[in-house]
């Protein structure tokens, strides 16, 4: 087998040829293939065919899935396969109606696949979880309503938990917010606490943003793009059209990923005749290397090394000293330390060798406008807020933050994530500032700071939580420690599931447990005022409106908006200044109430929320504005090559990274395709390179067992994985999210954020 480094040394493209790959560029025919195959499963329509022809054009319906831009002037079909896959996904002609769980009980549910829970269609009805009869049974609204209010009315508030998941839209995430303060608590944790909550709570100390500082423009003027830790083919496949763009003008694109993702290797846009015909792809990597899992922070301590080196061999041509001097803190400090690495541990930590570093590097040197995107291969690790800090040390060393073409850019999963932050979801109080909710409704919101997702985690599990609501999602599926949170799930008093879909967190019903089938994006949702658009913010802080055309599942069905604001309704007291009912008739008040409490970045909402593009909110730090407590840009002095919170250790062990497959979206399984990998069939595999097959005396189709080496007491460990070869680094073994999720504890994440450590976690391979 070649080595990572004679493969990256030659072509981007090189792959270990022993080891399942797909021989094909991401999108392409296969992409189409992929689409059609969810078209007739879910019983695709014209309608379905209307919908994709307009999402994400103005006017239309904004794609459930990612949060990449819908640009001003859009492409004839501005949808990727995993945005058609949820679209359709989301418009299925099955019903999961009262009769299906009268066939269905509870248990039996819990043998089924996530994919074919799914699979049984749009929820049409409220139901209650009948524990006689473990079934779930149909429940009036009223009942529904009245029943959780007054449960949520017995317990202190800071005992309810309300967590939100990407999908809904700014309104109904805006009046959740309003409602846990109103009811007295901030225990608001959200889907970003598992995926992108080290940006969150670090960006914002490093430069003074908790979001991404590019827009969709930059990508028009930037020189080079490193990526670190994102799978663009999977995760974000519209991006795909921008990188393609960006390098047929003389973009360089250099890729830092343990996993070789089709993605960011080749493309073919589906859009193009000439390209589809000849099926000769685009490249999009100039350079791709593949770095240790947790190697990160020793790469860029390289690359900086490499820069320092140059400026002291050419004093004042490579460093932007004029731009450190006036908008930084911190880098003599921070540059003493990078000067101290030796290289020799620099490669250990990485992976990769001192030539491979510098190639980059000096490929960073010669560009004068440079991006930096990220995914979750940086911030699900324990160290992630020094990944992102020496991501940001770099970008900085040449200015390449707060300028046209240059920036760190996020990308962020969930196409409404960074939005419901944005108007008051979060634990925090500075998510929904006291003192405006004090001026605009009366209330005393409280100043204790509330839970996030692994501090509600651990409430589910000492007894101390006793209400769970969920604004969309699958949460108990997503979470670390999955087995242990299953079996205290049922403890809870309350549990309620506002959803479209069954899926596996509504088969540990707590007490009293409720699932509220919610409407669409693609629905039309119809109030008193009539249609009503929802909003969202894409990846580039740019906001939305969304229009839904499709009819909904059944009459019983209501928007999340009316849910939040029914359920509030009946466990709050009365407020003349609370205006449930006026708010659900019409959204634009709403949006009127974000604009005054967000004055800032709301201002005339509702005149502004369909102009193409979106409206962007604007971001300081991309004015050179920095909101830190130094005022300035802050340089961050590294204190470890690695962002592992502990190295796996022992003949057996390996560090563990989960991934998410071409067709699936966060807990969503479409189906059994890895296509872009070249996976098909099961999902209960272990993915390792054939030279560590050998080194552990494993073969191919083997079975094994993965257990985790955290030591705190508690056995954790998953059977039943069959080995497949793959092309990986030394040391790396890789499976399926969410299925590896119970291996990883509830106290194995990231420093200051609480993120699991999904990327990074020590186990032992047993035969």
């Amino acid at each position: 087998m070649t080595t990572s480094e004679n493969k990256n040394a030659h072509s981007p493209i090189a792959q270990d040829p022993n080891t399942p790959y797909d021989r094909g560029p991401a999108g392409g025919w296969g992409s189409l293939r992929g689409i059609s195959r969810i078209f007739g499963d879910v019983g695709g329509s014209t309608v379905a065919a209307k919908i994709l022809a307009n999402l994400n054009k103005p006017g239309g319906v904004m794609c459930s899935s990612c949060a990449w831009a819908k640009p001003a002037k859009p492409a004839k079909f501005e949808f990727c396969e995993n945005g058609a896959k949820a679209t359709l996904w989301e418009l299925d002609e099955k019903r999961a109606d009262a009769a299906f769980f009268e066939e269905h009980s509870v248990s039996e549910l819990k043998s089924w696949h996530d994919h074919d829970l799914e699979r049984a269609g749009r929820l049409s009805e409220p139901l209650r979880y009948d524990a006689a009869r473990d079934r779930y049974v149909p429940v009036s609204w009223d009942t529904a309503l009245q029943e959780i209010g007054q449960i949520l009315q017995r317990i202190a508030p800071k005992e309810a938990v309300f967590y939100a998941s990407g999908h809904a839209g700014l309104e109904a995430s805006y009046l959740y917010a309003l409602f846990a303060r109103a009811m007295g608590h901030q225990n608001l944790p959200q889907s970003s606490n598992m995926c992108h909550e080290t940006t969150s709570v670090n960006l914002k100390t490093f430069i003074g943003t908790p979001v991404g500082t590019c827009t969709l423009e930059d990508f028009d003027h930037c020189d080079a793009i490193f990526f670190f830790g994102q799978n663009t083919g999977t995760n974000s496949p519209r991006f795909l059209h921008t990188l393609k763009a960006a390098v047929e003008r003389g973009c360089k694109i250099v890729t830092f990923n343990p996993v070789r993702e089709r993605g960011l290797l080749e493309f073919v846009d589906p859009q193009n005749i000439m390209q589809m015909i000849t099926n000769h792809p685009t490249r999009i990597s100039n350079k791709y290397y593949q770095v240790k899992p947790g190697g990160d922070i020793a790469v860029l301590a390289g690359m900086m090394k490499h820069v320092l080196a140059r400026e002291d061999a050419a004093p004042g041509t490579i460093l932007d000293h004029d731009f450190i001097a006036s908008e930084t803190t911190g880098f003599a400090e921070t540059a003493a330390l990078i000067r101290a690495f030796d290289w020799s541990e620099i490669e250990a930590q990485s992976g990769l060798s001192r030539a491979l570093i510098v190639e980059a590097a000096d490929i960073y040197i010669a560009a004068k406008n440079v991006i930096g995107i990220y995914g979750m291969g940086l911030t699900q690790h324990v160290n992630g807020w020094l990944n992102l800090g020496m991501y940001c040390n770099l970008l900085l060393m040449r200015g390449n933050i707060g300028r046209l073409g240059a920036g760190m850019s996020p990308v962020r999963g969930h196409s409404n994530v960074q939005g419901q932050r944005t108007v008051g979801i979060g634990e925090k109080s500075a998510h929904m500032p006291a003192e405006k909710l004090k001026a605009q409704f009366g209330i005393d919101a409280p100043s204790e700071e509330g839970l996030n997702i692994v501090k509600a985690s651990e409430g589910v599990l000492d007894g101390s939580v006793k209400a769970m609501l969920s604004l969309g999602g699958n949460l108990l599926r997503a979470l670390p420690d999955r087995e242990r949170l299953e079996a205290a799930w049922p403890n809870l008093d309350l549990t309620v599931h506002i959803s479209t879909k069954p899926n596996r967190s509504h088969l540990a019903p707590g007490k009293v447990s409720y699932i509220l089938p919610c409407l669409g994006r693609t629905d039309i949702d119809r109030q008193a005022s009539g249609p009503q658009a929802v909003s969202m913010e894409d990846t580039f802080s740019h906001i939305y409106g969304s229009l839904g055309t499709a009819e909904p599942p059944s009459d019983k069905v209501r928007s999340e908006t009316a849910i939040v604001a029914g359920i509030a309704k009946a466990t709050l007291p009365p407020n003349p200044r609370l205006r449930w009912d006026e708010w659900v008739a019409n959204y634009d008040l709403i949006r009127d109430l974000i604009a005054e409490t967000f004055p800032d970045d709301f201002s005339d909402f509702n005149k502004r929320m369909m102009q193409p593009g979106g409206f962007y909110r604007g971001n300081p730090a991309r004015d050179r504005n920095w909101k830190t407590e130094s005022g300035k840009a802050q340089f961050t002095p590294p204190t470890t090559l690695s962002a592992l919170g502990q190295s796996p250790s022992g003949q057996n062990a390996m560090t563990l990274i989960t991934l998410r497959s071409n067709d699936q979206f966060n807990t969503t399984i479409y189906g059994f395709s890895d296509r872009l990998r070249g996976l098909e069939g099961s999902r209960e595999i272990v993915l390792m390179n054939r030279k560590e097959m050998d080194r552990l005396g494993l073969t191919e189709g083997q079975t094994v067992t993965l257990r985790s080496q955290i030591d705190d007491g508690i056995e954790r460990q998953i059977g039943g994985l069959k080995v497949t070869p793959y092309d990986l680094p030394d040391g790396t073994v890789a499976g399926y999210y969410p299925e590896l999720n119970p291996l990883v504890p509830l106290s194995y994440h990231e420093k200051n954020s609480l993120t699991p450590a999904y990327k990074g976690t020590p186990v032992e391979v047993r035969a």
